[in-house]
């Protein structure tokens, strides 16, 4: 056992690096490393002292051992890290630099911020210069004959011309004195089950609810002969509008028989000599078209839309509104109900001629009618919409936010 050495501990090799008189530096007394150092010495000056010469002996070593590398490897070994060890650092006393005034802050700090806030005010520069352009939306259409694309503006300023003409007071009702808004309510929400009865063109049913305000603002009218006066409207509509128009005996029946054919030829010869003969005028539904495509819509927009629009045809109220107006807030209101947020593009806008402000009276109002549409007595459209036929626009969420804005 006593000639074993595995248990056998070496004594440590470690090679001065300094005379032992040095302060705060080791010595070696057989074999092993001694520290001496001054009791409650300072030991920020030992350490300092110690790293001074260590710095003035490894610069020494580094000049001699580079000088023997090609001058190709140089950069490539000064970039690599020698040892896995971290390299030596100094202790400092951060109160020694408290009061100093060379703690500012450094230069490439300065130039990176200063660089940062450059690139900001140039992006604020551009996103207030470059606007959103407006698209051409009939750039598509420029080889359809039937698009009329050379004259297409000039019909839709002519239809913004000549709107007001076909307009009518939304207190007109006050000159009657057998009916009042209530009954017309009532007339025009059955109308519009009639028109989905038969199936009929959607520019039929707007003309038809024009041609009755129109006819009731002239034409004083008692209360049993109001829905005379609904569906010979409508039967005028369908001669205007329609292909297959259906005939005054089907009119006479959906009455459940309670006006003769006589009586609606006569009131029809009426209703037209009181309108003079004006039955070509601008509706929403004229409107609606254009202004649909200008909002690039898919097929819930539209189905919306028309359904917001057909809530405004039962309101009274509404008739204080211009039909392009009710046609661009009925799209704008659309939009908010889908997207849950405010959309309005330069394009619609251009197209439209109304601006965001211009339409949120009117939008507030149809988002009212959307609310409570499944509610209350004329539920005509809410049952219009609801079905499948109609993508069940009506069961969609109502843009109330904008009740709040």
């Amino acid at each position: 056992m006593e000639g074993s050495k595995e248990n056998h501990v070496l004594p440590l090799q470690i090679p001065l690096i300094a005379s032992s008189n040095v302060q705060g530096c080791s010595r070696m007394e057989g074999g092993v490393t001694v520290h001496h150092r001054l009791p409650l010495s300072n030991i920020n000056h030992n350490i300092m002292d110690s790293l001074v010469n260590k710095l003035d002996l490894s610069r020494k070593c580094s000049s001699h051992t580079v000088g023997h590398y090609p001058q190709g490897t140089r950069k490539q070994n000064l970039l690599a890290p020698t040892s896995s060890y971290p390299l030596d650092c100094a202790i400092v006393n951060i109160h020694d630099y408290e009061d100093s005034s060379d703690n500012a802050i450094p230069v490439f700090v300065k130039h990176t911020e200063a660089m940062l806030d450059e690139i900001d005010r140039i992006d604020e520069v551009e996103m207030e210069d470059v606007e959103e352009p407006v698209m051409d939306i009939d750039a598509c259409d420029r080889n359809d004959p039937l698009a009329v694309v050379e004259y297409i503006d000039d019909i839709y300023s002519f239809y913004k011309k000549i709107e007001n003409s076909s307009c009518v007071s939304p207190n007109y009702m006050t000159c009657q004195f057998d009916i009042n808004e209530k009954m017309r309510a009532t007339l025009v929400d059955w109308l519009i089950e009639v028109h989905y009865k038969f199936e009929l063109l959607e520019e039929t049913l707007f003309l038809t609810v024009n041609l009755i305000d129109r006819f009731l603002e002239r034409q004083a009218v008692i209360r049993k002969k109001l829905q005379l006066v609904g569906v010979t409207a409508m039967l005028i509509a369908c001669k205007y509008e329609e292909v297959s128009v259906p005939t005054v005996e089907d009119f006479i029946l959906i009455t459940d028989k309670a006006y003769t054919r006589n009586e609606v030829l006569n009131m029809e010869k009426l209703m037209v000599n009181t309108l003079q003969f004006k039955l070509s005028v601008p509706t929403p539904y004229v409107f609606m078209r254009r202004f649909l495509k200008a909002a690039h819509s898919d097929k819930k927009l539209e189905l919306l839309s028309f359904f917001l629009i057909e809530l405004c045809l039962v309101e009274c109220k509404m008739l204080e509104f211009s039909p392009s107006l009710l046609a661009a807030a009925a799209i704008y209101t659309a939009q908010c109900s889908l997207y849950q947020f405010k959309q309005w593009t330069k394009t619609t806008e251009w197209y439209t001629d109304y601006s965001e402000e211009q339409l949120i009276e009117c939008s507030r109002l149809m988002v009212i009618f959307h609310r409570k549409a499944g509610s209350g007595k004329h539920t005509g459209v809410y049952r219009k919409y609801s079905t499948w036929k109609y993508g069940c626009a009506a069961k969609l969420e109502p843009a109330l936010f904008l009740l709040d804005s």
